[in-house]
């Protein structure tokens, strides 16, 4: 009745043996890695347009030094945009936080490109606080000649 296929072994065996392998032999928990990235993805807005020429992705980065954003292209059309928030190191005796709002941690945001992206001409700007990430677009294909074909008498 209760064998160690049954959904409630499953859950105590998680709760005594919380191990990444764990997780990720586990099909229906996700890995905290995916987890990880999921809140990273979520707590990272952006804004994407699209210009005659390119797209365009922005990203409020307030406090950040470029050294702490990343911006790659993966898996041959994925757009990643990441990075961390560090905590000022400014501890000091008799200080103690009131208030902590401001949002710390890693961040991170995958966009897949459209075919006619230019992934040759991509680039980043960060200006008060905000990244721009442009994307340039490929020309248009030229349409094809239609082909005459010549009709012979047989």
């Amino acid at each position: 009745m209760l064998g160690v296929d049954s959904p409630l072994f499953s859950a105590l065996a998680h709760l005594v043996d919380p191990s990444e392998d764990h997780h990720e032999k586990s099909f229906g928990n996700p890995s905290r890695t995916y987890v990880r990235d999921a809140r990273a993805m979520a707590s990272t807005p952006a804004d994407v347009k699209e210009l005659p020429s390119s797209y365009v992705f922005m990203i409020d980065m307030p406090g950040l030094k470029t050294e702490d954003m990343k911006v790659q292209i993966e898996e041959g059309n994925v757009l990643v945009i990441s990075g961390e928030r560090k905590r000022p190191e400014e501890e000091k005796d008799g200080v103690k936080y009131l208030r902590m709002e401001r949002r710390m941690g890693k961040f991170m945001r995958k966009f897949v490109l459209p075919e006619n992206a230019n992934l040759e001409a991509v680039s980043a700007v960060c200006q008060d606080g905000v990244l721009t990430v442009t994307v340039a677009k490929l020309p248009p294909p030229e349409p094809k000649k239609p082909k005459t074909i010549e009709v012979k008498v047989a």
